[in-house]
């Protein structure tokens, strides 16, 4: 299997509306989209991609619902409304990876992408 990923930063101006360009500078506040493009060289059964977060990112969603985040640096996963910091529900700031199962019948395809929000500290 071989990964890649690309880093967007999304612009918004009242001409041109909401759009995404290749990041290459990033700036305290700028929001940004991660885009996981996976492609698999042969296996038959499904599979789980896991990303961890720079620290200077700070999670905020993922387009896909197979997604699993953890608050404690890969030891444990679950969905963000179950996770708890210090006795506190977790907040996206608090998410240190992020991990898709991705199933069998999706893995067939060869092919995929995923991609996940976040904000620049």
């Amino acid at each position: 299997m071989t990964t890649d990923s690309a880093v967007f930063v999304e612009r918004v101006d009242a001409l041109n509306g909401r759009r995404l360009e290749p990041a290459s500078m990033l700036a305290r506040g700028d929001r940004v989209v991660t885009v996981v493009t996976w492609k698999r060289m042969r296996g038959t059964g499904g599979f789980v991609l896991t990303n961890p977060l720079p620290a200077r990112l700070a999670y905020q969603r993922s387009a896909s619902d197979m997604q699993e985040v953890s608050v404690d640096s890969g030891r444990s996963w679950g969905r963000l409304d179950t996770m708890r910091v210090d006795g506190r529900q977790a907040t996206p700031e608090d998410v240190t990876h992020v991990r898709w199962r991705i199933p069998a019948s999706y893995a067939a395809l060869g092919q995929g992408r995923i991609a996940y929000a976040g904000v620049v500290r």
